[in-house]
């Protein structure tokens, strides 16, 4: 098992897919290329300049300029929170394709008019909200046509290849920026040539966006089966005839059908509704919000932000040496990711790697705690600075291996499609609002809470996570996005011992059983949430 369980074969024998996943992938470039490249510019010379941020003019209003750098940095998170949620209704009304086009075409406008502000700082905020609309947008988008497309066993490695292209971005921007300090006049060309920089890869994945189709399980909710039955053929590279496309296909017709899935006749409030209504349903919902507030109350992508600022406290010394820090930084980020997403996420599971990462944040939040506490910035003790550093690496590697992306992939799967779009969406909406939040008050907390307040505070989220997920959160590995009703069924206090393997080996017969099912009792009432077919969840 482990690696080679991984069916590598499914993509070198059909380049089309791998071709689809990295475009639609590409999706991630604009949240990647913010949390990199563009939050390193902000300390560039030439963007300080242009913008009022050089320290020397505010010697006396510190918190002020901590503002104003957290709305410049901020308010593209504010305007992805917003992003997500229209995606609600773009996601059903367009299809997932159209509406991961819409979304990159929102962003790359606003991200024009951000690079050519000179200066006006009303209208960066602007550009940055408006950017942030369709950077939102694809955080919901891609992931769901990631999951939709996958088969169950290599769903994680599919999904996760989102989070993949975003740190490779991300670190990316870290050296692009370096690179710009260095051989750059600072210029107001030297940080619009850094910002600008995410239009090119974005724009080759949206003119290519065009030779991808339509997800299966879309296509099959509207209706458009024999579409829905050649697109997946495509994918899988194999006749439309052949057995395993038709049983793939069968699952996703059936899941359709047993509860009359047409997306067409249920409003967001309904599916949302039903998502409150049904325990089942409700149950995945909250664990979903939960994961999410865990997951940036722990830090999450507030520390990536300031990433070169905290490099600075533990102990690193000038702009350019933090700003390689930082790069090094993202790259044991996207190291990790990919060791994540190529073979522990569907080996060692979702559950695993969350409680794992949540355990090394913990660690490195409570040594940089001590540190700041005791000897913040101190260059007395040159081993307890290089463990400060060290620490930061290990919070990297605990992130990248758990909540960084165990939340989209999660997420993507749990739901059946009936409220996928509406549960799944919601909780980015409230993913994007938490993190603008983090963002927005961190510089606030190292000034108010002497640095060492905001590590004491991320250390008790994380340790209440690793109870609370410990607890509550199933294992999904392997199991058909059909029968995660099945996962909880069990009580809340014992559905950590839930055995994906028992759901999949009855999955079959499941499946098998469909037919015979709808045409004995019918699709089930909608007006009875509380009822469901635990063989086939809808």
């Amino acid at each position: 098992m482990g690696w080679a369980a991984i069916d590598w074969s499914r993509w070198i024998t059909n380049p089309f897919y791998a071709l689809v996943i990295l475009i639609i992938a590409c999706g991630s470039i604009p949240k990647g290329y913010d949390e990199g490249g563009f939050s390193a510019s902000v300390k560039l010379e030439s963007f300080q300049i242009d913008y009022n941020l050089v320290r020397s003019y505010w010697e006396h209003d510190a918190a002020g300029l901590a503002n104003r750098k957290a709305n410049i940095t901020s308010f593209n998170v504010l305007g992805a929170a917003f992003g997500a949620l229209f995606s609600l209704d773009l996601n059903d009304r367009l299809g997932r394709l159209p509406a991961w086009r819409l979304a990159c075409l929102v962003w790359a406008s606003g991200l024009f008019v951000q690079v050519f502000s000179s200066g006006i700082y009303g209208l960066l905020l602007f550009a940055r909200i408006w950017a942030g609309l369709g950077a939102g947008a694809l955080t919901v988008v891609a992931p769901l046509y990631l999951s939709e497309i996958a088969p169950a066993k290599t769903r994680g490695l599919v999904v996760s290849t989102f989070m993949v292209i975003l740190l490779l971005i991300l670190a990316m921007g870290f050296f692009i920026n370096y690179g710009a300090s260095l051989h750059m006049a600072p210029t107001r060309m030297q940080y619009r040539l850094v910002q600008s920089i995410p239009l090119i890869p974005v724009g080759i994945a949206f003119i290519a966006s065009f030779m991808v189709p339509e997800t299966p399980r879309y296509l099959v909710s509207k209706q458009r089966h024999e579409e829905g039955r050649a697109v997946l053929a495509r994918l899988r590279g194999k006749d439309i005839k052949d057995p395993d496309v038709e049983d793939e296909f069968n699952a996703i017709d059936a899941q359709v059908r047993a509860k009359a899935a047409d997306l067409k006749s249920v409003t967001h409030w309904q599916a949302f509704k039903e998502s409150q209504t049904n325990p089942n349903y409700r149950q995945r919902f909250w664990l979903l919000i939960a994961i999410q507030t865990i997951a940036q109350w722990t830090g999450g992508n507030g520390i990536t932000y300031y990433i070169a600022t905290i490099f600075q406290y533990a102990g690193v010394s000038g702009n350019g040496n933090s700003l390689i820090s930082s790069g090094i930084y993202g790259i044991i980020k996207l190291v990790f990711t990919m060791a994540f997403t190529w073979g522990l996420i569907d080996y060692l599971g979702r559950r695993r790697c969350t409680l794992a990462g949540l355990t090394l944040q913990l660690a490195a939040h409570i040594y940089m705690g001590i540190y700041m506490g005791l000897r913040p910035g101190s260059s007395h003790n040159q081993s307890a600075s290089n463990a400060a550093i060290a620490s930061v690496f290990v919070y990297a590697i605990g992130w990248s291996i758990g909540l960084c992306t165990v939340p989209y992939l999660y997420g993507a799967e749990i739901f059946p499609t009936r409220i996928r779009n509406v549960s799944y969406a919601l909780s980015m909406a409230l993913h994007w609002f938490f993190q603008f939040a983090v963002v927005r008050v961190t510089p606030l907390m190292f000034v108010s809470l002497h640095i060492w307040g905001a590590y004491l505070f991320w250390s008790i989220i994380c340790f209440l996570g690793i109870i609370i997920l410990g607890v509550l959160m199933p294992e999904t590995k392997g199991v058909p996005m059909e029968r995660m009703g099945d996962l909880f069924d069990y009580p809340w206090y014992s559905r950590w011992r839930a055995k994906p393997k028992d759901v999949v080996s009855s999955s079959s017969s499941a499946t098998a059983g469909a037919n015979s099912y709808i045409t004995a009792r019918g699709p089930l009432d909608h007006k009875h949430p509380d009822s469901k077919d635990r063989h086939c969840d809808p």
